[in-house]
Parts: structure tokens; C-alpha cells; sequence
């Protein structure tokens, strides 16, 4: 957030709101009102900018409905779907650090906007032109003339209801739910009275909030970086475990669409769930519960990024689910949710990510930690009536499916030297295919930016279905594999690992042994 074009600030929120509002107006012209939905998180400046983007759409006569309060991004993609509305922003720049923000749009329905819209909005945004030049509307004019609503409680309680109805065991005894100890921390952002709100409502009443994270933050001060994927984020929340012997530790990103979590094994320690294998204990609990009451589709869908684990895959197949994967990036997750919600080809299950982000109930189409926390609640009530842990449930599912391991590894790359640096490494791959790697014969390559993967023990070429991206994936014949490709907000290269073994041991010095030989051969 600094002064200048290259940077977020007053100037070009009116320019990216302008670009958006003429986006609009074209692609919705017979609908008489049109209108957006606009919440904003904790961060500086954020609800200013919010309101700027409100006042630059009411000169355009487009109908505003912004938050009168911090909101979490899944319940903007709610709102989208619920007011019927063309468009939704969030100004929120997720786990980044204190100076930065962002402004992130989304469709009609209640999904973050594909590339091809983003390359028709990049159109109209030019065509706005100098953001010097674009005068908002006056707020008060706005009221008066209904061009401006702000959105109360009645929302957040809409959103709880749709939840409530994607829980699979209603019927736990409230003694059980009542046992069970849970800490909580929002890390400053804007989750606290959603999630606290809900499990209450849902019967949970041993929370213990972090106070020190309970107000929201832009400084994000009790933490290096407010991301649940960093187990450092947590270092408050254990020492509030350890005081009242919780059963677990969940925590959100500042705009509420991650979630991570620490499960209690049986020495009291606390241990940090990846995002893979809150993922997998997530998918096996409801699809159990759906079969075990005849309530699963036999043409239901789980949806998974390319870098997710491949244990999701192998427990979908385990009770007939069929999965699909995706590019990187929970846009893609929901754009399929409504091609399938339009075809009726399949009815989606559960979409997941590897970097913590979840989604159940389709009633929202981006990840969403609120709906998560919830059923999480209910997941661990349930262990606990069968007198175990989560911990014990991740480890049953290890026993059943195998010691699936995943590892993620990112390179800073700054300046031109460093873009220099990522664009050799990924030409390498392409132009010098790894045919072994430590051992293993690679037994197939994908290239998402040419579209073809490569069969590499018949020598074919089989097109992939998903859309262009410059990414790159091996597989190896004891179904291990690793991907590699630049980060889409950071400069920095990313390489994500996959293996599966006989046992924890097993799975650690496969990943190493696969981990360096790749490292060493991209010399990184």
C-alpha cells in the first residue's frame, strides 16, 4: 500500500472499481438493477477502500451492498449467491504481510473470476482511464437514492443455517459436544464472532479464544506471519491448550479461508495436521457418515488441486467417489462445482487444497474455514464418542490407505535475476526430461502450459484437460511424484513432493531421498 500505479491505493481501487462497473454494464445490460456485494477484512485501509470501491460503482448506477462490519471472504461468496448479485468484491490481502492489501473479485455465482473474465476486466480497467481523473460518488447521495445498503447480522445467520444442514451426525449427544475443549484463535483477522457465533449455535461451549488475537490487527502483531500454515502462528494458542488440556487448536487466515489446526495425541503434545491430512480425516468422516445412512450419490465428485495429496483420491475411490484434479488455485474448484451443478454430471462432495483450504456445502464456491471449523467441531466430537482422538483417526487412516507425505518447498527469486532463475528452471525441465530421479523410473510427465502429458514407458502424448499454466509435473512408477511451478503471487519458485511408504519412517526418507535429488539436479 504505497502511492504510484504499481501499488494499492485510493487511485487504483477507482480504477480496478471503474474497469469493473463498465464490465458490467456490458456484460449484464438488460438486467435492470445490477448490483455488488463488497466486504473487506482487517487490514489498513481496508474498509476505506471498500467504501471508495462502493462510491466509484454508485456513479455508475450500480446497487452496492457492503458489510457494516469485518467479514470473512467465504461469507462474501455466500452473499454474492444469496443477494443474486453480478459481482462481489473482498479487499483483503489474506496471510501477506502488515503492507500489503488487495482487492479480489467475484462472479455471479459466488466464485472467484476465471481468467478469461480477468483478461475482459483487464480490458475495461485500461479503458477507465487516468485514475486521477475518476471522481466517486457522494456516499450520502448514495443512501438517499438506494444506490448503497450496508449488510447486518441477518447474513452471517442465513450462512449458519445452510451449515447446520451439511451436518452428518445431528444426532451426538449434547454431553459429548459439551466435552469436548477447543481452542481458537482468528490471528487479528475477521473470524472471531463467525466462528465463535457458530459453535456455540452448534453446541460447543469449551472455547477458549486466544484474547491476545482476538481484536482484530492490521499490524498482526503477536505473530511473524498470520498464516495457519506456519506452526509458529500457534505458539500462543498451545500455551491455551496445554492450560486447559484442549483437544485441539483450529486457526483462520486474517479473511477466514484457511483454516489450520493442531490434534492432541496421546503423550498431550499437540501436532500440527498438514493441510493434506486435514483434508483426508475431513473426506473419510463424510463420506462414512453419508454411506453408513444411504445418503451417498453414486456419481458423487471430490475436487482437488494438482499439488493436493493422492490419499483424497484413494479414499474418494474407496467408497465409489470419483475425483477430479485442478489446477492450483480454489478458482478452479469452483468454476468446476458449477459446470457440474449445470450438467448434473456429478454432485460435488468436497473440494480441498493442500495449502489448508476446504469447502463442503457448495453454498459458497471459494474455500471456506468458517463452514469447516464447524463440521471440524462436529469431526471431533464424534472421535471423541469412540474414545479417540483426531490423531488417532489420522493414524487409522495411515493403517488403512497407506503413509501417504507431503512436502512443500519455495525459493525466493527477486529482481531479474531471480525471474531470470525461474524461467530456466522450468525451460529445463522441458527441454531435458528426467527420465529417473534417486531410483525411480519417471513413468509419466505432465506439462500444463503446453496441455500434454507424456506416457514415458509407451512414448505417448495424451492431451490434459485443464487450462494452460506454467507448471510441471513427474510421476514415478512407486507412485511417488513432484511438481514444480512459479508462485502466482510472490516471486518464488515452488516444488511440492508427494511419496507414499510402509510406515512414517518409511515415508520420511522417501521424501528426503526424492527431495534432494531433485534439488540437487535443478541445482536450487
Amino acid at each position: 500500500m504505497e502511492p504510484g500505479i504499481n501499488r494499492i491505493n485510493l487511485y487504483t481501487i477507482r480504477k480496478a472499481t471503474a474497469g469493473l462497473a463498465l464490465y458490467l454494464l456490458e456484460t449484464y445490460p438488460d438486467q435492470a438493477v445490477k448490483k455488488v456485494v463488497i466486504a473487506y477484512d482487517s487490514r489498513k485501509h481496508s474498509q476505506l477502500f471498500a467504501k471508495e470501491a462502493a462510491k466509484v460503482l454508485g456513479q455508475y448506477g450500480i446497487t452496492t451492498c457492503i458489510f457494516n462490519q469485518l467479514t470473512p471472504t467465504p461469507l462474501l461468496s455466500f452473499a454474492v449467491r444469496h443477494f443474486c448479485a453480478c459481482a462481489g468484491i473482498v479487499i483483503t490481502a489474506s496471510h501477506n504481510p502488515p503492507e500489503y492489501n488487495g482487492y479480489k473479485i467475484y462472479g455471479a455465482d459466488g466464485g472467484q473470476i476465471t481468467l478469461a473474465t480477468a483478461e475482459r476486466l483487464m480490458d475495461h480497467i485500461v479503458a477507465a482511464g487516468n485514475e486521477l481523473e475518476i471522481t466517486p460518488a457522494d456516499e450520502q447521495e448514495l443512501n438517499k437514492n438506494g444506490l448503497l445498503h450496508y449488510i447486518d447480522n441477518s447474513l452471517l445467520h442465513a450462512y449458519l443455517e445452510k451449515v447446520q444442514h451439511l451436518r452428518v451426525h445431528p444426532d451426538l449427544s449434547p454431553a459429548i459436544r459439551q466435552q469436548v475443549k477447543i481452542v481458537f484463535t482468528p490471528l487479528h483477522g475477521t473470524t472471531h464472532d463467525s466462528i465463535t457465533h457458530g459453535l456455540k449455535l452448534f453446541g460447543y461451549t469449551q472455547v477458549s479464544v486466544v484474547e491476545e488475537q482476538a481484536v482484530p490487527d492490521p499490524n498482526f502483531s503477536t505473530v511473524a506471519s498470520p498464516n495457519p500454515e506456519e506452526p509458529e502462528a500457534f505458539r500462543l494458542a498451545i500455551s491455551y491448550a496445554k492450560q486447559v488440556n484442549a483437544d485441539m487448536i483450529m486457526g483462520t487466515d486474517p479473511d477466514g479461508d484457511r483454516l489450520g489446526v493442531l490434534a492432541k495425541n496421546q503423550a498431550g503434545d499437540y501436532i500440527v495436521l498438514t493441510g493434506n491430512q486435514l483434508g483426508a480425516l475431513l473426506l473419510h468422516y463424510l463420506l462414512d457418515a453419508k454411506q453408513k445412512k444411504g445418503e451417498l450419490p453414486t456419481n458423487g465428485i471430490v475436487l482437488k488441486s494438482i499439488v493436493t495429496s493422492e490419499m483424497g483420491r484413494a479414499i474418494a475411490a474407496d467408497f465409489g467417489v470419483s475425483t477430479e484434479d485442478t489446477l492450483t488455485g480454489f478458482k478452479y474448484i469452483g468454476e468446476k462445482i458449477e459446470a457440474y451443478k449445470k450438467s448434473g454430471a456429478y454432485i460435488f462432495q468436497f473440494g480441498y487444497e493442500e495449502s489448508y483450504g476446504y469447502l463442503i456445502g457448495d453454498f459458497v464456491r471459494d474455500k471456506d474455514a468458517v463452514q469447516t471449523a464447524l463440521l471440524l467441531a462436529d469431526m471431533c466430537a464424534y472421535y471423541k464418542s469412540l474414545d479417540k482422538t483426531l490423531h488417532d483417526a489420522m493414524n487409522n487412516l495411515f493403517s488403512r490407505y497407506g503413509h501417504y507425505a507431503e512436502e512443500l518447498v519455495s525459493f525466493t527469486c527477486k529482481g531479474g535475476d531471480g525471474m531470470q532463475k525461474i524461467s530456466s528452471t522450468m525451460s529445463f525441465l522441458r527441454k531435458n526430461p528426467l527420465t529417473q530421479m534417486a531410483s525411480l523410473t519417471t513413468t509419466a510427465i505432465e506439462d500444463y502450459l503446453s496441455g500434454i502429458r507424456t506416457d514415458c514407458l509407451t512414448s505417448t502424448h495424451i492431451p490434459l484437460s485443464l487450462p494452460a499454466s506454467d507448471t510441471i509435473k513427474y510421476l514415478f512408477h512407486d507412485h511417488s511424484w513432484f511438481c514444480v511451478r512459479p508462485s502466482g503471487t510472490e516471486p518464488k519458485i515452488k516444488i511440492y513432493f508427494g511419496v507414499i511408504g510402509t510406515s512414517e519412517q518409511d515415508s520420511k526418507e522417501r521424501i528426503f531421498t526424492l527431495k534432494q535429488a531433485v534439488l540437487q539436479v535443478l541445482g536450487l
